[in-house]
């Protein structure tokens, strides 16, 4: 029977199901997983195989909800742009986000300084926690597609911390996107839209009429529906004028009817008093939207390469579901394209693929907290919650280069061998700033000769009357932020592999090395490497016999499994 072909969206049949269109489904559709989850979708029809993967498992677990560190309070809903802006307020008005101004005493101004990086850490602190979190519900959940589904539109509907400054809206934002990540794109992109992180990130506040502000209406047709080119500057200063007035109050939408300009525009050759939503439906109109986005979907589950006339009928399936995301990966998920050859194990996998995919092939059940996988994503190139731009990630090659597939082997190492010895957890990495100031301080140094720049002469401070220390006020931030974040579990990956193999009837050194390669790759071992681990294995075991090195084996099946997550072949799905 011929192989199922590309560029072909007719399923495929019965007779091409196997464990390795299972292991592909489970790779792409989810984060990978174990033998016997493998297994459990090969039993399957490929109709069954791919419902299970888009409703999830009906008996899968109630996940926890994020636990907040307790932060918090209502005085920071105003949080000013910076610093200067907080010190000003301040010497205005007396106070700043429910922090008095010192009545005596020298820098009057010191509570609203500190209170200003109080804010600022915290909230990094608790983002890199809502992080984790996130990251342990990609591992344990029933339903993972859901999950790498909420991924891709973290990366498409990119917003970051470091701008909108407030970890309460930024797990806001990834709640919507879970919410809405398998249903109707219609709806999704009005909800984000109208989502504070974006509104915050894209300046809406800033969008008034009489002076509109073009970040959202560019970015919503440039990277959110049609892509560059299919648009004119023209659209992109009437639809800013659209959206004017679309605010948040905190964590709610805000139209302001005040600042919404409610005139005539003209957007796509159409003339009318439109607001934003009627610029959303206009774009949703357009032929060019359901090809975008379309694409971009197949691009992040199945491969790069997409001809024109292809792209044009992927864009029609998603269009005649109209816009509905479920029965589009449906079509995917079966089709012959999905199964062909150039569609299989041609994926490079992000950090955070690779990071959760590892765990679920081992068989973890819960997010390991070292290696830290803040500090991972940092060194891979995929910080989760923080992405470089608000055109998100670059995909595909741009994960790999000789310096980053070291990295990566280098994770391989601390998940096989974790360094408990030298670990610090990089949440209570206050920074050379802080640091240098609580040595001085604590060295019984004044308070503005400790918090001079590296190598300033202390004669500097002669004759200064500060109204605030930046410095201290970064110490000051720092300490009161520590005392109150709950901490992340810090343990090691918990598995093992004498155990795992023992259950599946590994007998010798050979089949210790088939067994993790089936395991861990996607592509098999070249008859080259694959005696190279045998021997490998079998000299520091001292035998082949996985039954003479009973109580020892440990150590050796590690080696064999951190060679093989080095390999090229490691990072592909």
């Amino acid at each position: 029977m011929a192989p199922p072909t590309e560029g072909n969206l007719a399923p495929i049949s019965a007779s091409h199901w196997n464990k390795d269109r299972a292991a592909h489904l489970l790779r792409r559709a989810g984060f990978c997983g174990t033998p016997a989850e493998i297994a459990d979708l090969a039993a399957m029809s490929p109709q069954d195989a791919v419902d299970l993967m888009i409703h999830g498992r009906a008996d899968r677990p109630a996940l926890p909800d994020f636990e907040e560190s307790g932060f918090w309070e209502p005085s920071l809903a105003d949080f000013p742009p910076s610093r200067p802006a907080t010190t000003d307020h301040a010497a205005e008005t007396g106070e700043v986000m429910g922090v008095r101004n010192k009545p005596a005493g020298p820098r009057p101004l010191q509570p609203a300084t500190n209170r200003f990086f109080y804010w600022r850490r915290a909230s990094m602190l608790e983002t890199r926690r809502v992080a984790f979190w996130w990251l342990d519900q990609m591992l344990r959940s029933g339903h993972p597609l859901e999950e790498k589904m909420t991924l891709f539109w973290h990366g498409h509907f990119a917003t970051g911390e470091e701008k909108v400054r407030d970890y309460r809206k930024i797990k806001l934002q990834i709640d919507t996107l879970r919410a809405g990540a398998l249903g109707s794109f219609r709806d999704l992109l009005t909800a984000v839209a109208k989502d504070p992180a974006m509104l915050v990130f894209l300046d809406a506040t800033h969008n008034v009429k009489g002076s509109p502000n073009e970040n959202f209406g560019r970015e919503v047709m440039e990277l959110f529906t049609l892509g560059v080119g299919n648009y004119t500057e023209e659209d992109i200063r009437e639809a800013a004028r659209a959206f004017t007035g679309w605010s948040n109050d905190d964590l709610e939408f805000r139209f302001d009817e005040a600042k919404h300009d409610a005139g005539e525009k003209t957007f796509f050759g159409k003339t009318g008093a439109f607001d934003g939503d009627d610029i959303l439906a206009m774009i949703l109109e357009q032929d060019q939207t359901a090809i975008y986005i379309a694409s971009k979907i197949y691009r992040f589950f199945v491969r790069e390469d997409i001809p024109e006339d292809f792209a044009q009928e992927l864009g029609r399936v998603f269009r005649d579901n109209d816009y509905r995301v479920t029965p589009f990966l449906e079509t995917l998920f079966l089709s012959e394209d999905f199964y062909s050859d150039a569609s299989v194990a041609t994926h490079i996998m992000s950090p955070t693929e690779l990071i959760v995919s590892t765990y679920r092939k081992l068989g973890l059940d819960a997010m390991p907290g070292i290696p830290d996988p803040y500090t991972t994503g940092k060194t891979l190139g995929q910080i989760l919650l923080y992405p470089p731009t608000v055109a998100g990630w670059s995909e595909g090659r741009a994960w790999i280069t000789p310096g980053l597939l070291f990295e990566r082997g280098n994770f391989a190492r601390e998940v096989m061998f974790p360094d408990m010895i030298s670990f610090v957890d990089p949440n209570h990495e206050p920074g050379d700033i802080v640091r240098r100031t609580n040595d001085n301080i604590n060295a019984g140094m004044e308070i503005t000769a400790a918090t001079l720049e590296e190598g300033a002469a202390p004669s500097a401070t002669a004759g200064i009357q500060e109204s605030f220390n930046t410095r201290l006020g970064n110490l000051m931030g720092w300490q009161e932020a520590m005392r109150m974040l709950k901490p992340i579990p810090r343990a090691a990956a918990q598995f093992h592999l004498t155990g795992t193999l023992a259950a599946e009837g590994a007998c010798t050194t050979e089949d210790a090395v088939d067994r993790l390669a089936d395991r861990l790759l996607c592509v098999p071992l070249t008859e080259s490497s694959r005696s190279a681990l045998i021997e490998m294995l079998t000299d520091e075991l001292g035998t082949s016999d996985l039954a003479e090195a009973q109580g020892y084996t440990e150590y050796g099946l590690r080696l064999v499994a951190h060679a093989i997550m080095c390999t090229p072949q490691y990072q592909l799905a």
